[in-house]
C-alpha cells in the first residue's frame, strides 16, 4: 500500500498522522508542504498554488498518487482534494480533525468528540491517534534511567503541558499547580517529571524547588526524553489537562491516570475530562491516588481500521 502524509510540518499534526500510518503496518512518504503567502491566506477553501498543481514539475503532490492520503492542518485541506481530483477518485482520502470546509475534505474525517462537527463519513472519539504502541513502549521501558529503580513505590509520572495557560492570572495558576504537586507528594513515595515543547521554565522551576527534598527525578531537556518509558515504568500517571494528546498517549496504556485540571481550562477540554471521569477511565486528581482498571482507550486503531474499511469498500 502506497501512503502519503500531507502537512506543514507542525509537530502535532505529523505525530497524528504517522501514528494512523504506524497501526495500518505500512511506511508512508511524508509530504511536508508550505503553500507561501498569499494561498495560504486562502485555505482551507484553497486553491493549491499553481506551483504545486499536480501536473506541474516538482509539484509536492505530482504523480504517481498513493492509495490512501492523510492530512492534517488546515492548509493541507486544498492538497488533499486536489490529490483526491487528479487521481481520478483511486486516493483515498483521510483529514485528522476539522477541515473547515465540511465533509467534502476528504472520503474520511477523524474528529475528536468535543469538536463539533458531524457528517456520514466522519468519525468521532474521544482521544486521539498517537504513534505509540505497547511493543515501543515496553522496548522503551528496558532502556529507562537507572536512577528511576532507586526511587519508592508508587512511583508517579507527572506529564506537564501548560498548566498556567488560559489565564492572564499566571502566578495563581502557578500557585495551584503547585498545590497539586504538594497532593501528589502526599499520596505517593515518588515522582518522575517530563516537559512538553510548551511548558514553560517558570513552571520547571517552580517544580524543581517544590519537589526538592522529596524523592523525584526530573527530566533535563539536554537529555533525550525518556518520555515512552516513562508511560510505562511509573505505576500511575498524572497529565496536566491541557493537553489532548498526553491525555490520549497516557490512557493507551492502561495505567491509572489522574488529570491535573489547571487553574483555568477551556470548556471543550473541560468536557474531555468529564467524559472521561463519568466513564471511569480517569479519577479526579483531587481524590485518592489509587490504583484503578479500565480498559485501554486507543484511538488509533479505530482510525485505522475504518481507512480499511473504506478501501475494501472502494476496491468491491
Amino acid at each position: 500500500m502506497h501512503i502519503w502524509i500531507l502537512t506543514d510540518g507542525k509537530i502535532g499534526d505529523r505525530v497524528q498522522c504517522l501514528g494512523v500510518v504506524s497501526r495500518l503496518g505500512e511506511a508512508a512518504e511524508e509530504k511536508v508542504i508550505s503553500p507561501g503567502k498569499p494561498w495560504e491566506w486562502l485555505m482551507p477553501r484553497g486553491p493549491v498554488p499553481p506551483k504545486h498543481r499536480p501536473g506541474r514539475p516538482g509539484s509536492p503532490i505530482a504523480p504517481p498518487f498513493p492509495d490512501v492520503a492523510i492530512a492534517s492542518g488546515r492548509r493541507m485541506v486544498p492538497y488533499l482534494k486536489a490529490v483526491k481530483a487528479a487521481s481520478g477518485g483511486r486516493t483515498f482520502t483521510v483529514f485528522l480533525k476539522d477541515p473547515r470546509i465540511g465533509k467534502s475534505a476528504a472520503d474520511l474525517i477523524w474528529m475528536p468528540r468535543h469538536d463539533r462537527f458531524r457528517a456520514d463519513n466522519v468519525l468521532v472519539t474521544d482521544t486521539g491517534p498517537h504513534p505509540l504502541t505497547p511493543e515501543a513502549i515496553a522496548a522503551a521501558v528496558e532502556a529507562r534511567p537507572a536512577e528511576w529503580d532507586q526511587l519508592p513505590s508508587p512511583r508517579l509520572g507527572v506529564l506537564t503541558g501548560n498548566p498556567i495557560s488560559g489565564t492572564r492570572d499566571q502566578a495563581a495558576a502557578l500557585a495551584h499547580f503547585m498545590q497539586q504537586i504538594d497532593h501528589a507528594k502526599a499520596e505517593v513515595g515518588s515522582i518522575i517529571v517530563t516537559q512538553s515543547r510548551r511548558t514553560p521554565e517558570p513552571v520547571m522551576a517552580a517544580l524543581r524547588k517544590r519537589l526538592d527534598g522529596f524523592p523525584h527525578w526530573i527530566w533535563s531537556p539536554e537529555t533525550d526524553n525518556p518520555y515512552r518509558a516513562m508511560l510505562g515504568y511509573v505505576d500511575m500517571l498524572a497529565v496536566t489537562a491541557d493537553s489532548h494528546n498526553m491525555m490520549s498517549e497516557a490512557l493507551s496504556t492502561g495505567k491509572p491516570v489522574f488529570p491535573m485540571r489547571p487553574y483555568r481550562l477551556n470548556p471543550k477540554l473541560a468536557g474531555f475530562i468529564d467524559r472521561l471521569d463519568a466513564a471511569g477511565q480517569t479519577r479526579p486528581f483531587e481524590g485518592a491516588l489509587a490504583p484503578y482498571d479500565y480498559v485501554p482507550v486507543d484511538a488509533t486503531e479505530e482510525i485505522a481500521e475504518a481507512i480499511r474499511r473504506g478501501l475494501a469498500a472502494r476496491n468491491r
